[in-house]
């Protein structure tokens, strides 16, 4: 059964602009946001998965994306380990020692990288391949060049290939708003948010590529979590439904319209763990 992290949005707030989706307008609805996040956990539960829950911590408002904190693995001769975030922004640097903290509690290696004056944002810039051969790594918005090869000097060691994309489109801050892998062949791809050479390396890399338009990547629907047959994205369009059903899924949307204001979605709010937890 898969392992998810989701972290409650008990102190879940837009204080200021970190991306292009956020306003000091958005005023965010926190009975509506719980709602959603439960029927998020309710639909991942009724998929497979068992959900863990990390305690939230007052002040930091951005602690429910549990995907950004850390980088979650598991090596043959390594064990189950994590490589904690160096996030942009000060109040979300605050969250990394929480997730740092719960993991190591639970027996993770921790590998600590210097990140200097580099940043990396964990999944929402890191991907894995199905098949754990390698890892997909976004930097231009949140993560830096140089954070991307660090990381990758770092996870060399293990014998774990990176394949480095250049994000171009702002809404597209993270990875995990322009590409999301459907299984070991497919992958739903934005190409507008990538580099020529990011999307050269995309093309090498995949058997099958189903592009999203801009309007379904900047309304998160890349930003979905495959788990069993389920595709659970917040939106839907008919060109999305059949791609998912070519690639033997369906569509299961779960509103996320509180978290969207602040440039989050479904991909953004958990961690899958390693089996075993």
């Amino acid at each position: 059964m898969p392992k998810v992290l989701l972290c409650p949005p008990d102190y879940f707030d837009v204080v200021d602009q970190k991306n292009p989706y956020t306003s000091r307008e958005s005023a965010v609805d926190r009975v509506k946001a719980r709602k959603q996040w439960d029927a998020l956990c309710s639909v991942l539960q009724q998929s497979g998965c068992q959900v863990e829950t990390i305690k939230p911590a007052e002040g930091l408002e951005d602690m429910v994306f549990a995907a950004n904190q850390v980088f979650v693995g598991e090596k043959e001769g390594y064990g189950k380990f994590i490589v904690p975030s160096r996030m942009v922004h000060e109040s979300r640097q605050r969250e990394v020692p929480f997730y740092v903290d719960w993991f190591r509690n639970r027996g993770y290696q921790v590998i600590d990288v210097d990140w200097g004056s580099d940043f990396l944002e964990g999944h929402g810039d890191l991907l894995w391949h199905p098949d754990d051969s390698r890892v997909y790594a976004g930097y231009g918005f949140r993560s830096t060049q140089g954070g991307v090869d660090k990381f990758a000097a770092a996870m060399s060691k293990m014998g774990i290939s990176v394949v480095p994309l250049q994000l171009v489109d702002e809404y597209c801050y993270h990875l995990d708003t322009c590409l999301c892998p459907l299984n070991k062949e497919a992958a739903l791809v934005f190409p507008g948010a990538f580099s020529a050479v990011a999307l050269s390396a995309l093309h090498k890399n995949w058997k099958r590529i189903h592009l999203l338009t801009a309007d379904e990547a900047h309304r998160f629907m890349g930003n979905g979590i495959v788990t069993g047959s389920n595709y659970i994205t917040p939106y839907t369009t008919p060109q999305l439904e059949a791609v998912l059903h070519q690639e033997g899924l369906k569509t299961v949307t779960v509103d996320t319209s509180e978290f969207e204001k602040s440039g989050g979605s479904c991909f953004c709010m958990k961690a899958f763990l390693p089996d075993g937890g």
